[in-house]
């Protein structure tokens, strides 16, 4: 086609028109074939906030570039979406704007899906969930009804961390340096009765598969090993003096003990009442814990500075007899062991700052091996060493100390073997309306009863407060809190509590793949053949939340048959942040927010999608750049130019190969090469959209320079161009297809596969230098050594003029690109 018949590039008008005929295809849906291999890809499961902006729009161009090049690799692909649509800010959205919860979510929804689309993703949109609707519900009440039944789920008093803000119980991952994730309100103590989940339970299974997750990010394994906290001590006991119940104390360290200085109480420690009673001290005492008790655990073991009071008792020391006092601490935790720790302030640097601030005495009785650098005395020496004013264990490793002294203590029956987690069981309820019920009834004859199966969902009522009523909405709701109890006919009353948001995105990857089963949360041998997820993407801030609690419901599932293997995502991604132009994070209050909309109606969605593949490597940030972006586009539209120039060679039948166009060929297959490797293998994208550039480049130049309507290698460097670019801009692809004259849609077509022959040249040129100046040019096989390309360049005459009558001294190479010869007489 001439360059004067060529039309313009219009994003805007391509777009609509590929979307509106995909849908009418149902292209994007996922059929099981036989014969075919499986892969279930899937990005984190959005809130809808109503808006999404173009950092979204690198998370979902990410999954779905990956998605629709396993399609062309022949696979089933599985690629859906849902809504994670339970929770405060939709509640809180609805008090501030008089919406109804349900119809903020639902509009928003509507809205996110249509901004989905407009990207161009190969969603299979048969697959959609929504959290907040009854038909998945149901199925969260009743996983919560199979913990139960399994000894998972319980309820009890207990302190727990409470947002003053949002009116609502937290769990310890929610709860960030003494904040409320979510409001950033300073979160309090309180004792109530609470329903959890026994995570714990799962402890070392949780530890033990991070070792299997060969796909996930290391950052991501070290942060859930953190998390769960195990550690392997000693628990033993002190005397105290006076009529007061021995203290308990947990220790990794048991080599340190002949080191212990003091005892370190948590404020809320049950023995600190019995110790205090008659003591001038337990006034101080009091105030101390009165002021300590309504902080969250990690606000207590974050606090930079580590306070504490003189209880006025002693213990003591288990193998001396000495007197150690007992101090009342803020960094100690009644959650973690025993509420107890040993302070041995001269080989703990928590007890160091301690007792240092207090002028507690530091005894020294771990001391460097031979050989070992020096510790720096005014500090605390924490690695292992040799035991020195240890009584009989002197000279002793630390290994054959906590041995020798672990096998003494618990000969005495004061001390046994002990396994520690920071780990806590999961405290999933929330005083809040827009949450799943929790399907269990409060009945005055039977106590606590579930709801039987065939009754659920438990339905949440339309009709709740969200204004002008303290406590739970549910509560004052009748006709929601009046009901009869399952074991009879007398009355009961239902609970209010609704589950955290969190129960409902521990297991949606399940319900994805059975979205409309009214019988069963998902088919087993569905499950079976889908689960596990081959690739999962999403921000590492889930790292301890949602990724954990997921990995323990799948492996409650595979305890009872209904999938396969224990861990539920095998490769997991994260990618990185759009910032704004500013290099900030992308934010109304800072102005710097990029919508969707607005990007797809400037540029178009295949620009929107290429730029943010290209910008930078998937896993790193990067900040929006309006000249970069404008520069993409340009690209398309060369793209655009070239193909369509050249549309008549493509609708023909293919001329004969010519056999100078062996470097074109060889550049072709290398691309389609490294494309394949580099999607397929490590995700880097942005190295893809640069060796699609390349190819473009030069498919242009021989353009330029050769007569491209004779050359096959050409026709074939077009077709392979559009086939590596249709993942990335499927909308430009699909159309230069159809304009082309190729068949059925390009979506459908195999990835092209590189030709090995092809990446067989024959002979590359190798400049020769003399001295470093160049003397000519010999074309040697590639990958050939420095000796056989010094005996190829003494045949050039140019070069045998330098050489004559001089001996050789060095050979600099360059591999297959320039030999530089050191001559001298």
């Amino acid at each position: 086609m001439p360059s004067s018949e060529i039309p313009a590039y219009d994003p805007q008008a391509i777009e609509p028109k590929w979307q509106r005929i995909w849908l009418e295809r149902d292209s994007d849906r996922v059929e099981r074939r036989a014969g075919h291999e499986k892969y279930y890809l899937m990005e984190m499961l959005p809130y809808p906030s109503g808006d999404l902006h173009v950092g979204h729009a690198r998370n979902y161009t990410l999954g779905d570039v990956i998605a629709r090049y396993a399609r062309m690799r022949g696979r089933d692909v599985l690629h859906p979406m849902g809504w994670d649509a339970f929770g405060l800010p939709a509640e809180n959205a609805a008090i501030q704007r008089g919406v109804h919860p349900h119809d903020w979510t639902e509009r928003n929804i509507a809205n996110m899906r249509r901004q989905l689309r407009s990207l161009g993703t190969s969603i299979d949109w048969s697959h959609e969930i929504d959290t907040s609707a009854p038909e998945y519900y149901r199925w969260t009440q009743w996983i919560f009804l199979l913990m139960y039944r399994k000894g998972l789920a319980y309820k009890k008093e207990a302190p727990v961390n409470w947002c003053p803000v949002d009116q609502t119980v937290l769990a310890n991952e929610q709860v960030e340096g003494g904040a409320c994730w979510r409001c950033g309100a300073q979160v309090e103590r309180r004792m109530l009765n609470q329903w959890f989940l026994k995570i714990t339970a799962y402890a070392d299974r949780l530890l033990e598969g991070l070792d299997r997750l060969e796909g996930w990010p290391e950052r991501i394994k070290t942060m859930q090993r953190n998390w769960i906290g195990r550690s392997d001590g000693v628990t033993f006991s002190f005397d105290v003096e006076g009529e007061v119940p021995r203290i308990d104390v947990f220790t990794t360290r048991l080599d340190t003990i002949y080191g212990v200085t003091f005892l370190a109480l948590a404020p809320e420690h049950p023995a600190i009442e019995d110790i205090i009673r008659g003591s001038p001290e337990a006034r101080n005492v009091r105030d101390f814990v009165a002021a300590w008790q309504d902080k969250s655990e990690l606000d207590r073991t974050q606090q930079a500075h580590k306070a504490g009071v003189f209880s006025g008792a002693y213990a003591l020391h288990p193998l001396t007899g000495d007197r150690v006092p007992i101090w009342v601490t803020n960094y100690v935790v009644a959650g973690y062991g025993s509420g107890a720790v040993m302070g041995v302030p001269a080989h703990d640097e928590r007890d160091f700052e301690f007792a240092r601030a207090n002028g507690l005495r530091i005894a020294r009785v771990i001391e460097p091996v031979a050989g070992a650098p020096r510790h720096d005395a005014a500090g605390a020496y924490v690695d292992d060493g040799k035991l020195v004013d240890s009584g009989e264990f002197s000279g002793l490793s630390s290994a054959q100390a906590r041995e020798t002294i672990a096998e003494l203590l618990i000969e005495r029956g004061i001390a046994q073997p002990t396994v520690n987690y920071k780990l806590r069981d999961w405290l999933i309820s929330r005083q809040r309306y827009w949450g799943a019920p929790i399907p269990f009834v409060n009945c005055p004859n039977h106590g606590l009863v579930p709801v039987p199966e065939d009754q659920l969902p438990v339905l949440l009522p339309y009709d709740a407060p969200l204004r002008g009523s303290t406590g739970n909405p549910l509560a004052h709701v009748p006709s929601f809190v009046q009901t009869t109890c399952p074991l009879g006919d007398g009355p009961a009353t239902r609970e209010t509590d609704t589950m955290d948001t969190f129960m409902c995105s521990s297991w949606y990857y399940l319900r994805y793949i059975d979205a409309h089963d009214d019988e069963h949360p998902w088919e087993i041998d569905d499950a079976r053949y889908w689960a596990p997820i081959d690739q999962y993407i999403g921000g590492a801030e889930h790292a301890v939340l949602h990724l954990m609690y997921a990995r323990f419901f799948y492996k409650v599932f595979a305890d009872d048959g209904t999938v396969r293997g224990d861990e539920p995502f095998t490769r997991l991604f994260n990618q990185g942040l759009v910032l704004g132009e500013n290099n900030e994070r992308m934010s109304k209050s800072r102005g710097n927010v990029v919508g969707i909309d607005d990007a797809v109606q400037r540029y178009g969605a295949d620009v929107l999608r290429l730029f943010e593949m290209f910008a930078g490597p998937p896993e790193s940030d990067f900040p929006w750049s309006t000249s970069q972006i404008s520069g993409v586009s340009r690209t398309l539209s060369r793209i655009w130019r070239l193909v369509l120039g050249h549309a008549d060679l493509l609708a023909r039948p293919r001329p004969e190969r010519q056999p100078d166009d062996a470097t074109l060929r060889y550049s072709i297959h290398a691309k389609i090469k490294q494309v394949g490797e580099e999607l397929g293998d490590r995700m880097h994208l942005n190295t893809c959209v640069a060796a699609i550039m390349t190819l473009l480049n030069e498919l242009e130049a021989y353009a330029q320079e050769r007569d491209a309507a004779a050359s096959r290698d050409f026709a074939d460097g077009l077709i392979a161009l559009l086939l590596l670019l249709a993942p990335f801009a499927p909308h430009i692809a699909e159309e230069l297809w159809e304009r082309t004259g190729q068949p059925g849609s390009i979506h459908d077509q195999p990835w092209p596969a590189y030709d090995p022959e092809a990446l067989r040249r024959p002979a590359i040129p190798v400049a020769i230098q003399v001295n470093g100046k160049t003397r000519g040019v010999v074309n040697v096989a590639p990958g050939l050594d420095d000796a056989s390309v010094l005996a190829a360049a003494r045949e050039l005459p140019t070069v045998q003029a330098q050489l004559d009558g001089k001996s050789v001294r060095k050979l600099i190479y360059v591999q297959d690109r320039l030999l530089n010869v050191v001559a001298s007489k």
